[in-house]
């Protein structure tokens, strides 16, 4: 089960679970764009909390299960389309199973799990808040150019 590294979230699903699709922002607030990433997976996999904190959805939405999770700092994450194993007001902690995945969001593979994380009405990339593939962070060399302002 995925553990949640000082600093960092955790990934939702344990390894492998590659990108299938990245993140997209859209140019408008209502306009076309990928609001999460697809990570590959298979039917029946185990979805975790990326971070700990309160479920505020559990259920179907558009025919999906889909879960959201409200972290302290005001990040929401959202988990789809799973079947839930939890309910709307308990508290979860980071690797906390939410649910499993089901297939119907991806076309191209049987199952993937949609990730999105937003703060306030601004959807974030999750990738920026999970530890590099590898877990293995590369420091670059200082650059005198680069002097803190």
């Amino acid at each position: 089960m995925p553990g949640t590294p000082l600093g960092w979230f955790a990934w939702p699903l344990a390894p492998p679970h590659p990108v299938l699709r990245p993140f997209e922002p859209p140019a408008t607030p209502y306009g076309p764009g990928h609001r999460g990433v697809d990570l590959g997976g298979a039917t029946g996999d185990q979805v975790v909390a990326a971070a700990g904190g309160v479920v505020v959805f559990a259920g179907q939405l558009a025919g999906r299960g889909v879960v959201s999770v409200d972290h302290p700092g005001g990040l929401r994450t959202t988990y789809e389309p799973i079947g839930p194993s939890v309910e709307p007001g308990q508290h979860v902690a980071a690797g906390e199973v939410l649910g499993v995945l089901r297939p119907g969001h991806c076309r191209t593979v049987p199952a993937c799990l949609h990730w999105g994380v937003r703060k306030g009405g601004e959807y974030l990339d999750p990738l920026t808040l999970v530890p590099p593939a590898g877990g293995r962070v590369r420091l670059l060399p200082w650059k005198e150019d680069h002097e803190p302002r």
